[in-house]
């Protein structure tokens, strides 16, 4: 009875792991850009108000949820291995980019002054645009390069 606690329990905890691993590297990867006070300012305005870290790191996490889907839901359903699993990849890398490159700035931009959360204070002017853009544009550049490799891994001739 114990050990098969125990294992379900370790199985979840994989399970958690492997759901949180690429939105944590990629935060890791992206950090640089804190360095910008506006990037600070917005991740500071954010859930728990005055903590940077967690809502950074939150966000990091939830922006890869697309990412972590797409790979999912192509292992389950695509036929088998190898060119399948190649499109999946690379539909995923495409659509997540979208999403973390174009919409998550906007939803800061528009949607969260908005929802009265007004965090940028130079006015959300092109510079925050392009800030915010090209902080989206590295995270999706960090997130598909491994889904990039494996599409390729899997379209070649005897797939993985």
């Amino acid at each position: 009875m114990v050990p098969a606690l125990v294992d379900t329990a370790v199985g979840w905890l994989w399970t958690v792991a492997l759901l949180l691993f690429p939105g944590l590297v990629a935060a890791g990867l992206c950090a640089p850009f804190l360095a910008a006070d506006r990037i600070r300012a917005l991740f500071d305005a954010l859930p728990p108000a005055g903590r940077v870290l967690p809502s950074y790191l939150g966000v990091s996490v939830g922006l890869s949820v697309p990412y972590v889907a797409g790979v999912a839901l192509t292992v389950a359903y695509a036929g088998e291995a190898g060119p399948a699993w190649s499109e999946g990849f690379l539909t995923t890398a495409l659509f997540g980019a979208v999403l973390v490159a174009l919409v998550a700035p906007a939803v800061a931009v528009i949607g969260l002054p908005r929802l009265g959360v007004d965090w940028d204070p130079t006015g959300y002017g092109y510079s925050t645009w392009l800030l915010l853009v090209g902080a989206g544009l590295w995270y999706a550049l960090v997130a598909a390069v491994p889904l990039v490799a494996l599409a390729v891994g899997m379209a070649l001739p005897g797939g993985y």
